[in-house]
């Protein structure tokens, strides 16, 4: 059965119609690549390996081999350790750089075990012994074949598991952006309606949540603890909630009754939120967002680093978006007079590091944060 090609022989393919056939592993064809310098050797495992339904090429030495093996697929290379030129060792070394799943099995003298145990360390599948037993052949050719496949369908589970994972992972994400998305539109939407209860000008809340994220960002605090103090800064009123609107609504001044239950708000704050998991650590800001750097706030008359980060940076803030937001019984006040206001109240009512970072920042970014004219 000579080939066209001077390098090899090719055994026909079995007729389509046996059913008893290994010629297809699966759905992929299974090639055998036999290289011996020895033709007869050559001839004996075609004719064994032909009638088992496996198409063979040929090859009398390494060049002959590697020449195949890049013009076809091959699935088993059975190779003579013993070859001239470069050795069946240099060609397994290779073949696996080439074609790194080709199966390989080493065909040594009984003398050479040895070295076929060195080429099943560098990659070979197993050795089969000359003079060959061609029953036993057979038996290793088909041993390697199921291993290979076994081995390219477990890569192939494993492939699509992980895309699998992948897709199943982008979904969970997709959907806690969502929900994470629709939680804050929510909470927005609330403070908003909070707000307007007060009736702002605007958004007052949005305004302090956009602030105190600046100052945050200056400060050097990082991305995930800005979150938490921003979100403190959005629901800092949602106390307000619990206060009724003779209190809440009052437009001349408090008497000292109405005052202890406006006062109640941060604890009333504190006790919506700071069950729910994710807004435990704001609602902590919003317990403490009316105390004072001197100790003289409330409700529970904190002082100095005793106030959580987020509430001292909220009272500066605060300060802007009250000072620099038009009232009923007053108009916005200058820039200029906001920051007189904070070298006077620092160190008594702020924090006086983080009043000094507060007016270090130009009005112009107070104003692009915000997105309004101060």
């Amino acid at each position: 059965m000579q080939a066209n090609s001077k390098f090899h022989h090719m055994a026909p393919p079995p007729a389509e119609d046996d059913a008893a056939s290994p010629l297809k592993n699966g759905t992929r064809e299974v090639n055998i690549l036999i290289v011996d310098d020895e033709e007869m050797i050559r001839e004996l495992l075609v004719s064994t390996l032909s009638r088992e339904g496996y198409p063979c090429y040929t090859a009398q030495n390494a060049d002959e081999a590697c020449k195949i093996l890049s013009q076809h697929p091959i699935n088993l290379a059975i190779l003579d350790i013993m070859l001239p030129g470069r050795s069946g060792v240099e060609l397994l070394n290779d073949i696996k750089k080439i074609s790194p799943d080709t199966a390989v099995l080493m065909a040594t003298a009984i003398s050479d075990t040895e070295t076929a145990m060195f080429c099943i360390h560098r990659g070979a599948d197993d050795f089969i012994i000359k003079p060959f037993n061609v029953e036993r052949v057979v038996l290793n050719v088909r041993n390697s074949l199921e291993k290979q496949r076994l081995t390219l369908e477990n890569r192939a589970y494993q492939t699509d598991l992980e895309l699998k994972v992948l897709a199943q992972t982008k979904q969970i994400l997709t959907t806690m952006y969502e929900l994470n998305r629709a939680h804050e539109q929510t909470l927005t939407a609330l403070v908003k309606a909070l707000d307007a209860r007060e009736k702002e000008v605007g958004s007052h809340s949005e305004r302090v949540m956009a602030y105190t994220g600046l100052l945050a960002e200056t400060l050097g605090i990082k991305e995930a603890e800005r979150s938490i103090m921003t979100k403190g800064a959005l629901l800092h009123d949602i106390g307000k909630i619990g206060i009724s609107d003779k209190i809440l609504l009052k437009p001349g001044k408090l008497d000292d009754a109405e005052w202890d239950e406006m006062r109640k708000h941060p604890l009333m704050g504190y006790s919506i939120l700071s069950d729910i998991k994710y807004l435990k650590s704001p609602a902590e800001i919003i317990l403490s967002h009316h105390e004072r750097f001197d100790g003289t706030g409330y409700p529970k008359g904190l002082k100095g680093e005793d106030i959580p980060l987020g509430a001292r940076i909220f009272t500066l803030v605060d300060t802007l978006d009250a000072m620099t937001s038009d009232r009923p019984y007053r108009k916005a006040l200058p820039f200029a007079t906001l920051t007189a206001e904070i070298k006077k109240c620092s160190g008594s009512q702020f924090d006086p590091a983080i009043a000094d970072q507060f007016l270090s920042i130009p009005q112009s970014r107070w104003e692009e944060a915000a997105g309004t004219h101060l």
